[in-house]
């Protein structure tokens, strides 16, 4: 008989510190799977219009509360290593679409949940992945077969795009006016490059304050800055503004290197001060000499500085954010400058107005009037702090949508009509496959059914009901865009009823929870690997007698 692997000759060889934890084979799986599962169950409630919401409470004690799904996941305190893997995933959904983030984490836990009936009937964890590969590739090719090309001047299709992806987002959201406004910005923003649309949607800022309602919010054509005009004694309205936007200092420059000037005489301390104020004369002079009335600088500017720019009538604002500098250029049409001596006429931008106005008892510089601003921003109010919050998240979500929609010029009906219409396709496809692998493509098809599932529940309607009569219209030639009208309960033809989503959406939905998905079910050991740092410290505490902690997920 064979010496045991741990053993060497006699000796019994430790591999891993005796109290580290470690999961083998259908344990890992089981355990990593439940893990992901709970994440999936933790979000699924709040998807579709009828969602709930959930409040999150830090250990500060602030709250937010939200239904948006990237937000709960971000704020959540996740510990387990799949469960990171779900949280990673929202992020990318966010990060590439910008909504569809509680689609994408449900559909992930529905297909673990479906891998794992197939791994108790003894199928290879292999097999189920190389089945999921095969039927996430066949659902993205369906979902470009049933889009639908929109233009970029259909401002109608457009709000109904916004208008669907912000319905989740709670009561607080009322009217169409918030819909236009970011339908207008989005297509404000939108620029033509080598034949392609192209809408960067870091283009519109977000400016959010206390105050008034959602109806409130307005769309400004230009830009919104959080900070006051630096002197008392400058204009704070400018119109026809002409903006010298300045990257450096607007103060005396220091040496390069460390100097030290030896003054002994109160005549040299004079002249000293004396050079110094003639150059920040000279810095205002130029200024004035290019023709601005409007300076924005991203850093300091000097109190003498400040003193002479308010005597000359311009309108000052200091430490700008970069990236509002950056959004200012392509709002105003003018050019960030290094340096005042490489200031000139030509670099500066124009606006109709530039004013400092007091907003919710603070004050704002407004940057409006733009002409063909690539930049504008949408000032959202609200009643309270949480709503203000969750109103910002949703125009997020608004202005994502809308700009993945115009560069792509595809959409997809909502309301799970072309997940029903997947889920139908891909049990046809395992048909023509055959083996084990149609058992995965079938049991893909079943997960993709979650979503219509969930929207009738989330709406209080039975959920088999729904279902039954799902798959029975989309049996139907003319069936392709039914789908659930959660307020009423009926199955209509979503893009009649203007429920409509990006195919972008749903495409990166379905790549990464199958990618997702694909990774857990094949991991089939967790090793918890200590850090160096935790080894010194237990080693510390090993010192001093104390019993170190085990290692814990």
């Amino acid at each position: 008989m064979a010496a045991p692997a741990a053993q060497l000759g006699g000796t019994p060889v430790l591999v891993l510190p005796e109290k580290a934890m470690r999961y083998l084979g259908r344990d890992a799986q089981h355990m990593n799977i439940m893990a992901a599962r709970v994440i999936a169950e933790a979000v699924r409630t709040t998807l579709g219009p009828r969602g709930m919401d959930k409040m999150l409470v830090d250990s500060l004690g602030d709250i937010t509360v939200t239904n948006d799904g990237v937000t709960i996941l971000k704020e959540m305190d996740v510990e387990h290593p799949a469960a990171k893997m779900m949280v990673e995933i929202a992020k990318t959904q966010e990060d590439e679409a910008g909504d569809g983030t509680t689609t994408t984490v449900v559909l992930a836990g529905e297909l673990l949940k479906k891998a794992e009936e197939l791994l108790d009937q003894d199928i290879h964890a292999t097999i189920i992945a190389s089945g999921y590969r095969k039927a996430a590739a066949r659902a993205q090719e369906i979902l470009q077969k049933i889009a639908r090309p929109i233009s970029k001047d259909d401002v109608e299709m457009l709000k109904k795009i916004v208008a669907t992806s912000i319905s989740s987002k709670g009561s607080e959201i009322k009217g169409d006016r918030l819909v236009s406004l970011i339908v207008e910005a989005a297509r404000q923003i939108t620029k033509e490059e080598n034949g392609k649309i192209r809408a960067d949607r870091d283009k519109i800022k977000l400016e959010k304050k206390i105050g008034g309602s959602s109806s409130d919010s307005q769309l400004v054509r230009g830009i919104v800055l959080d900070k006051e005009v630096v002197h008392p004694g400058m204009p704070k309205r400018v119109k026809n503004a002409k903006i010298a936007l300045i990257s450096s200092a607007f103060e005396v420059e220091k040496t390069e290197t460390d100097a030290k000037i030896n003054i002994t005489d109160p005549e040299q301390l004079k002249s000293f001060l004396d050079e110094e104020r003639k150059m920040l004369m000279d810095m205002v002079e130029q200024v004035k000499r290019v023709g601005a009335n409007v300076v924005l600088c991203q850093k300091g500017i000097d109190d003498v500085a400040q003193h002479y720019l308010a005597k000359a009538g311009i309108l000052a604002v200091r430490r700008v954010k970069e990236s509002d500098m950056q959004k200012l250029a392509e709002a105003t049409g003018g050019r960030v400058v290094m340096s005042l001596k490489d200031l000139s006429p030509s670099d500066l931008g124009s606006a109709e107005l530039v004013e400092e106005r007091k907003v919710a008892g603070e004050e704002m510089v407004f940057v409006e009037g733009c002409k063909d601003p690539k930049a504008v921003t949408i000032l959202v109010r609200g009643g309270t702090e949480h709503v203000v919050d969750e109103l910002e998240r949703a125009v997020h979500d608004g202005v994502s949508v809308a700009c993945v929609a115009l560069e792509d010029g595809r959409i997809l009906p909502g309301g799970g009509a072309c997940e029903m219409e997947v889920a139908k396709a891909l049990r046809d496809y395992s048909k023509e496959l055959g083996g084990r692998e149609a058992l995965a493509v079938n049991a893909f098809a079943d997960a993709m059914e979650v979503i219509p599932r969930t929207l009738a529940e989330n709406a209080g309607l039975d959920s088999i009901d729904i279902l039954v009569k799902l798959r029975a219209e989309h049996e139907k030639p003319d069936g392709m865009g039914k789908g659930i009208e959660v307020m009423s309960g009926q199955i209509v033809d979503m893009m009649e009823k203007g429920v409509v989503e990006p195919i972008r959406v749903k495409l990166q939905a379905i790549k990464s929870a199958s990618e997702a998905a694909e990774m857990i079910l094949r991991i089939d050991d967790v090793i918890a690997a200590v850090k160096t740092e935790e080894k010194e410290e237990k080693e510390k505490k090993g010192e001093k007698g104390e019993t170190p902690p085990s290692p814990e997920f």
